[in-house]
Parts: C-alpha cells; structure tokens; sequence
C-alpha cells in the first residue's frame, strides 16, 4: 500500500483508480486498493529512506492510531466486495483481506485482555492444565519474527548489527505492552469504522522535535482533559494490576507476562 507519504503517483495511474475519495479516514489505503485492481502495481524502494517526524507524546499517538485503525476497517467494509468480485487469484484474495481487516486485532486483543482475568479464577474449577496455553506462544513468535525482520535485518540504518539486536530486545516488549495498552482505544476505532460512523479527519500533530532538547509541552496540541477512553485505561491497569499479584498469589504463570504487559502499557 501507499501509506501517505514519500510516494510519487503517476497521475495517469490517480484518474484510472477513479481519483481520491474521500469517504475513509485513510483515503491512501483506498487508492492503493482501487488502483491495483485496475492492474497497477506499487513499487517499495526500501533503500530510499525519507525523513519523517513520529507521534512525540500520547494524545499524538493516539490521535494517529484512531484515525489509522478506523479508516482501516472503513476501508475493509468498502473494499472486501470488490476484492472478491475482482479477477484476483484466491491467495491474492485471501491476502488482501487479511491486510484490510488487520486493525479488527486489537477487538481481539482486548477481548482475551478483559477475559483472561475472570479465567484465571475458573482455570483450577475447569481442569485446564496451564501447559494448555503454551501453543498460542506460535502467535507471539511469529510476531517477534516479523518486528525482527523489519528492525534488524532490514537495510536501512546505518548501524551495527549488535547495537540493533540490542535496540530491539530493548524496545520490542515495550512496543508489545504499548500495542496491548491501546486495544481499547482502538477497539472503538474499528467498530466505529465497521459500523460507517462518520468523524473528521484529525491529523496526526507535530512538534518539529529533531533533538532531545526539544519539547511539545507548550504546545496549544496537547489535549487539556482526559477523556472517558483515558479514564476507563487507567481503570484497566488497576484491573491487570490486580490479575498480575493475583496470578503471583496462585502461582499460576499462563497470564503473568500477559497481565504485567497490559498494566504496563
């Protein structure tokens, strides 16, 4: 896809798709779609690197990942049909579909997240061995695998091997617990998206932050207020609190890591 910047467009290729459309939050994943069903084809120069500025505080964040994850599954709802109508091999199908509704995880991820506590109680009464759960560490490997990849052996810094290796088992378990900590909030992305709700575009805010000694803090883009989502988070890390000591007081491990990221993110 073309994720909305450092790209060049023919302009041939914009009016063949049928121009921008501006009915999703994500109108660059919409023309990806619509073009390559027309038989274009995107090239990834990753060699190319351009320079870009990444959220610096929450609300930033945030405001990036509702708007990324809603136009997402607005994108799915719009497109899913024309994908299967299309001419496509079933695999391409099957890929394009599995790409489009990506961002309906995190209903998952916050699902187990909510339920993993209660089951903890109920594990002993159920009979479950906590050895049932180690197959779904296949899921986790796979998506240490892919951030690996992408943050290690991809060529684009400058950097030693040793010193990215090092970055990313650093980072990577904090990237985790921040992905988890956001499923709620972008739980409602998705089901906003899903059920056609319509919200402005709100773009991403920027600070020009290029050294360390720079700061957002007196910015007019911070948020003033807390808003209900950011209430009932900081509720659910009370929530994981508890089912983490709990899991310690049973000295049960299936949830631990589990329940300390999520309180953590």
């Amino acid at each position: 896809q073309f994720n909305g910047t450092a790209g060049i467009w023919r302009r041939k290729t914009i009016e063949d798709a049928g121009g921008w459309e501006a009915d999703t939050l994500t109108e660059d994943l919409d023309l990806s779609y619509r073009a390559q069903l027309k038989g274009w084809r995107i090239v990834y120069l990753e060699k190319f690197p351009s320079p870009a500025e990444l959220p610096a505080e929450m609300y930033s964040l945030k405001s990036q990942q509702y708007r990324w994850m809603k136009g997402g599954a607005e994108n799915a709802r719009k497109l899913l049909p024309a994908v299967w109508g299309s001419k496509l091999r079933f695999s391409q199908k099957l890929h394009a579909s599995a790409h489009l509704m990506a961002s309906g995880v995190f209903i998952f991820v916050f699902i187990s997240g909510v339920f993993s506590v209660p089951l903890l109680f109920a594990l002993h009464q159920l009979g479950i061995p906590p050895s049932f759960f180690a197959i779904f560490m296949v899921s986790l490997l796979c998506i240490i695998s892919v951030y690996y990849v992408a943050n290690v052996q991809a060529e684009l810094k400058e950097e030693s091997y040793g010193k990215l290796l090092f970055k990313f088992v650093f980072l990577f378990p904090l990237f985790l617990a921040l992905s988890m900590g956001l499923s709620l909030h972008n739980t409602i992305a998705v089901l906003q998206g899903y059920r056609g709700k319509k919200s402005p575009f709100v773009r991403t805010p920027k600070f020009n932050i290029q050294t360390i000694r720079d700061t957002f803090r007196k910015r007019s883009y911070i948020a003033a207020k807390l808003s209900w989502t950011t209430v009932c988070e900081g509720l659910l890390a009370v929530y994981f609190a508890g089912g983490f000591i709990y899991g310690l007081y049973l000295q049960s491990n299936p949830f631990l890591m589990f329940h300390f990221l999520l309180a953590i993110g």
